[in-house]
């Protein structure tokens, strides 16, 4: 099937698995495990792949380590690993550690950044800018993530025009890239036209990304009313792992096979193996002992394996 004149031809995925997948392990995963993660990930076509984040071990333990994680993986040319760097101090030791990209991060609600990032909106964008400054000169690529640009667990529904302000103060800081993050999966597929039909109204599509979680079970829907709106760039997570550690109740990003079967369904290319993926998932499922969360990846692990489903 051929995909419909509204919808991209083309779509990139940026896996986060590595890192908002595994971040809320309670177990600490091995570094070889991670390393491993990767090394397949990339193999297996994926163009950007959220590696790292040089945050204190205090706040997120599970990424303790992130330096030996980037030291050790074999880095496919043309691959953009990124890594979350929170603060100058994060940002050094991204830039010691050859990231392609790092992310910062902000939210569109200002009782969840108080949560997150300890600080209100405004100071959040405002600790950024050096950061921001400092990649520039050294020519990495900034993406900015918005996180609850749909709702707040904290505060409800979260007003368009919040998250539009927060967008012109990362174009401000120069990101390439800007995730609009729907961190507690309650979005809808209206909701989330409406919000990037106004975005488009005064910034690129090529900039942006949807990160949706799948807490509700919009994910997919919420995906295909993005694509239908223009956005071509989505976040999804290996065997549907993750969630976020500040948000309670808030259930992993979308699985990534889960997506991938949809846009190969549509037609829509992403350069990405498919049954790869789906062998993926089912070893960081085993890796870290947990149920894999992909519904598509359960199916076709099943039929790969002879198993009933």
């Amino acid at each position: 099937m051929s995909p419909s004149s509204n919808l991209p031809k083309q779509v990139k995925i940026v896996e986060v698995g590595p890192r908002d997948g595994l971040q809320n392990e309670k177990e600490f995963v091995p570094i070889d495990v991670k390393v491993d993660l990767i090394n397949q990930l990339s193999s297996a076509g994926f163009p950007n792949i959220e590696a790292a984040s040089f945050v204190s071990p205090k706040w997120i333990p599970q990424m303790a380590g992130s330096d030996e994680v980037m030291a050790a993986i074999t880095r496919k040319p043309g691959t953009i690993y990124s890594a979350l760097t929170p603060n100058m101090k994060g940002y050094e030791s991204a830039l010691a550690a050859k990231v392609d990209e790092i992310v910062i991060f902000s939210a569109a609600s200002e009782a969840f950044a108080q949560k997150n990032i300890n600080c209100s909106i405004t100071e959040s964008i405002e600790r950024f800018a050096p950061v921001a400054k400092a990649a520039k000169q050294d020519g990495i690529r900034i993406r900015g993530s918005i996180s609850c640009s749909f709702g707040c667990p904290y505060e409800g529904f979260v007003e368009p025009a919040q998250v539009a302000e927060v967008v012109k103060r990362m174009m401000a800081l120069g990101c390439d890239e800007i995730d609009i993050a729907d961190t507690i999966g309650v979005g809808t597929p209206g909701q989330i036209a409406a919000l990037f039909e106004g975005l488009f109204t005064f910034a690129p599509k090529q900039q942006f990304s949807g990160h949706f979680h799948d807490t509700y079970g919009q994910a997919l829907t919420n995906i295909y009313a993005a694509m239908q709106a223009g956005v071509s760039i989505f976040h999804s997570s290996i065997a549907g792992l993750g969630g976020c550690p500040y948000a309670k109740g808030a259930t992993g990003n979308v699985a990534t096979e889960d997506v991938l079967y949809m846009l190969k369904g549509l037609g829509i290319e992403t350069g990405i193996d498919f049954d790869a993926t789906v062998k993926i998932g089912e070893y960081i499922a085993r890796a870290t002992g947990k149920t894999n969360a992909s519904r598509v990846g359960k199916a076709i692990a099943a039929k790969m394996n002879g198993r009933s489903t």
